[in-house]
């Protein structure tokens, strides 16, 4: 049996993948996300807008939002700018 991923809070951010939210004209303050980032360990932290509550009732078979995670959605844009920066292994 697979151990349980958990996240780890004490990995530092490394790099942003894609292009930031005001070169991409989604923002107009000093606000900065959606954001996609990878971390020093190799995982990915995505900033966007909590839905969690929106999209409980609705979720496709087989998909859960278990306690102390949240269902994030961020802008098509944001990903297919990230696309390049993602590695394929």
């Amino acid at each position: 049996m697979s151990k349980k991923w958990q996240a780890d809070s004490s990995a530092s951010f490394v790099r942003r993948f894609g292009k930031s939210s005001h070169e991409l004209g989604q923002t107009s303050g000093n606000s900065s996300c959606p954001d996609i980032w990878e971390l020093d360990n190799g995982d990915i932290a995505v900033i966007g807008s909590d839905l969690t509550t929106s999209y409980e009732g609705r979720l496709p078979e087989g998909v859960t939002v278990d306690p102390g995670e949240r269902l994030v959605v961020i802008p098509r844009k944001t990903i297919l700018a990230a696309k390049a920066d993602i590695p394929d292994a």
